[in-house]
């Protein structure tokens, strides 16, 4: 029964006109559609929302208005939905999406509402869009954000060369934006200019390779001075840095930066730039703060890979070089010591020429020794003989020392710390060390300038030294630093990163070896320590060893050595030597001091002789015996046989001297090929005296 009409209203309307008013105004998009999924009727809100005609609908399949790639299993749903057709309120479905007539999609909530118990065979599709909402506009930017992070972490994956990243991280930024310029810029070594690396957007003035100054009036050096992002609404009324006039011939008006970090120190930023008016708000900073990581990150890992590298190829060389030292050992050990059998021969202590050409064939033989100590030096196989050193009193002995030899105009200085510890290092390599970066120092200042010795604790050590550390359980506390400053011509990055490399110079030919920074290398490698440069062209150079202190403060002096003089005369001495000429060169040594030699070429020949009973009273044997027994080996048999004996180890592989140092006894003496006379009495005297 219909309702009456109140009286004092005017005569009602039809239902039908209602129903169809009520159909034409509703806000959302009605679709009345059929039993086979075909639309009959459509409002003004679904013609605006879906992009199709009142008529247009008419031909239409609902399922035309889904996405292809979802168009079977909606139709599989709706054939279901239609054999037990139940209202559905809005709300009930997340990420439905819609197909207009343009093919754009737009998200959307849909409700359903049968109308079979009315008796029609219809059911009313009520689709309301939601892309407008703020908090699905904010879930869909953070979607598009987080899908261009995807993007740069899969071609960070892929891409090894940093270069390339740097490249195509504007682009992404600009895109993911949606603004009209980006750029990476990253601070020089010198930190003192950006270098703009990556680039999206044209701009005059500002190309890949471009300088800019690191000022805090500067849009990049504010960023870096406050250590955090900053966003710019309208240029116009910037107050803080000023504004680049390139900026302004761009029509550049708004722009937001964040700093690049590199292991908690900022080494670049990140900005983009757009020429309308933008709030740039917490997702977009947060959005650009975590490109900024990420790419810190890969250019982190491509700087880890290639400092690896380069220690692969620096140990790669050193295992080269150290192999060619070893081998050269044994030839000028039969060298030097012909030469100075030879220089005592009669027959020549008057003949003026042999005498000096003798002197300058052991001269050329000494710089070749030299030359194989400095390999072995940086292939980390010489003998080192580590012990507490006073750093202050080494550094104002070896700066009196350059005073009195450098260049005048060069002002030396040392600087230390009131808490400044000993270091725990070879002395003599310690102070050679030292001596090798000094004199590069003076190349560099032709000039003159200022040459600067300063030394403390470490500190915390800086992560590329901490990588270097062949340690990797040290504590920082345990760190010496000792640095040396110049103010010399510097160093650009290219040859700053070959530094260390054996013979690799900038000196013309002639003027050095290109072993001096190499052999520094070296003796900090072997030492359980590192050594780093800081340079720049026209910036001077530092060099800082970091060497571990030693785990007792307490100073010990040198032993005295026992003289020469004192070897007992008659010295019964078993000399085993594989090489000819080499055990030749020892006996005349040996017989020149007095000794009573007999000589094996092999250990199984010398363990004949070493009966319980045997008169020898030193066994002077080389280590490596060819492919029979070691000399090692043999000098522990001997020694169980004849507790007594003094033993002397040689050999022209300063590895093996190494293992025998790690290996043997404390009483057993090495002595490293090549060797002079003088050396082997010396060495002779050290293991009787032991």
């Amino acid at each position: 029964m219909a309702p009456a009409t109140p009286a004092g209203t005017p005569q009602a309307v039809d239902d039908l006109t209602v129903y169809r008013s009520l159909f034409a105004a509703y806000p959302d998009a009605l679709l009345l559609v059929d039993g086979d999924g075909r639309i009959v009727l459509a409002n003004p809100a679904a013609t605006a929302l879906l992009g199709y005609a009142s008529d247009e609908f008419l031909r239409l399949s609902v399922d035309e208005l889904v996405p292809d790639s979802i168009r079977p299993r909606h139709a599989s749903y709706r054939q279901a939905y239609a054999g037990a057709p139940k209202a559905r309120p809005m709300g009930t479905q997340m990420e439905l999406v819609a197909k207009r007539r343009d093919g754009s999609e737009v998200m959307v909530e849909i409700a359903l509402s049968p109308l079979q118990s009315h008796g029609l065979p219809f059911v009313v599709a009520a689709i309301r869009g939601i892309g407008a909402y703020p908090r699905v506009k904010q879930a869909l930017l953070r979607a598009r954000y987080s899908e261009h992070l995807a993007q740069l972490g899969r071609i960070a994956v892929d891409e090894r060369d940093p270069q390339q990243l740097l490249m195509q991280v504007p682009a992404i930024a600009a895109q993911a934006l949606e603004v009209d310029f980006a750029s990476v810029l990253l601070l020089e070594a010198h930190r003192l200019e950006f270098n703009v690396v990556g680039r999206f957007g044209e701009m005059a003035g500002e190309p890949v390779g471009a300088r800019m100054a690191n000022r805090v009036d500067t849009p990049a050096g504010y960023v870096l001075s406050l250590a955090r992002p900053v966003s710019v609404d309208d240029l116009g009324l910037e107050t803080r840095f000023q504004v680049p006039a390139i900026y302004l011939d761009a029509g550049i008006t708004s722009l937001l930066a964040v700093p690049l970090t590199d292991r908690g120190r900022m080494v670049g930023v990140l900005c983009v730039q757009s020429r309308s008016a933008r709030q740039f708000g917490q997702d977009e900073t947060r959005f650009l703060e975590s490109m900024a990581n990420l790419l810190a990150t890969c250019l982190q890992r491509a700087h880890s890979e290639e400092a690896l590298n380069h220690a692969q190829r620096l140990e790669s060389v050193g295992q080269l070089t150290g192999g060619i030292a070893h081998d050269f050992n044994n030839l000028l050990t039969v060298i030097q010591g012909n030469l100075q059998v030879l220089e005592e021969l009669p027959a020549l202590a008057g003949a003026e020429v042999g005498q000096q050409l003798v002197s300058a064939a052991t001269r050329a033989a000494r710089r070749g020794a030299e030359l194989t100590a400095k390999l072995l030096a940086f292939s980390r196989r010489q003998v080192l003989q580590p012990t507490a050193v006073d750093v202050g009193v080494m550094l104002h002995s070896l700066a009196d020392m350059l005073r009195r030899t450098l260049d005048q105009r060069i002002a030396i200085s040392v600087e230390l710390a009131d808490d400044c510890p000993a270091v725990l290092a070879d002395p003599g390599q310690l102070e050679a060390a030292l001596l090798n970066i000094a004199i590069n120092a003076r190349d560099a200042m032709p000039d003159g300038g200022a040459l600067r010795f300063t030394a403390g604790l470490a500190g915390a050590l800086p992560a590329p030294v901490r990588r270097e550390i062949d340690d990797v359980s040290a504590q920082d506390e345990r760190f010496v630093r000792i640095a040396i400053a110049d103010t010399g011509s510097g160093m650009p990055e290219e040859v700053k990163e070959r530094a260390f490399e054996p013979f690799f110079t900038t000196k013309q030919v002639g003027r050095g070896t290109g072993l001096g920074l190499s052999t520094v290398y070296g003796f900090a490698k072997q030492s359980r320590g590192a050594v780093a440069i800081a340079s720049a062209p026209d910036a001077g150079t530092t060099i800082s060893l970091y060497l571990p202190r030693p785990w007792t403060e307490q100073i010990r002096d040198a032993e005295p050595g026992r003289d020469v003089d004192s070897i007992p005369q008659g010295l019964k001495v078993l000399l085993v030597e594989d090489d000819a000429e080499v055990r030749a060169v020892a006996r005349q040594f040996l017989d020149t001091l007095g000794c009573q030699v007999t000589t094996s070429p092999t250990a199984e020949q010398a363990l004949l002789l070493l009966t319980p009973d045997a008169p020898f009273d030193l066994l002077l044997t080389d280590i490596a015996l060819g492919a029979g027994m070691r000399g090692t080996e043999l000098a522990r048999l001997a020694q169980a046989r004849l507790p007594r004996l003094a033993i002397l180890l040689m050999s022209g592989f300063s590895a093996e001297l190494l293992d025998a140092d790690r290996d043997s006894p404390p009483g057993w003496e090495l002595l490293p090929k090549p060797y002079r006379r003088g050396e082997l009495a010396q060495a002779i005297a050290r293991v009787l005296n032991n």
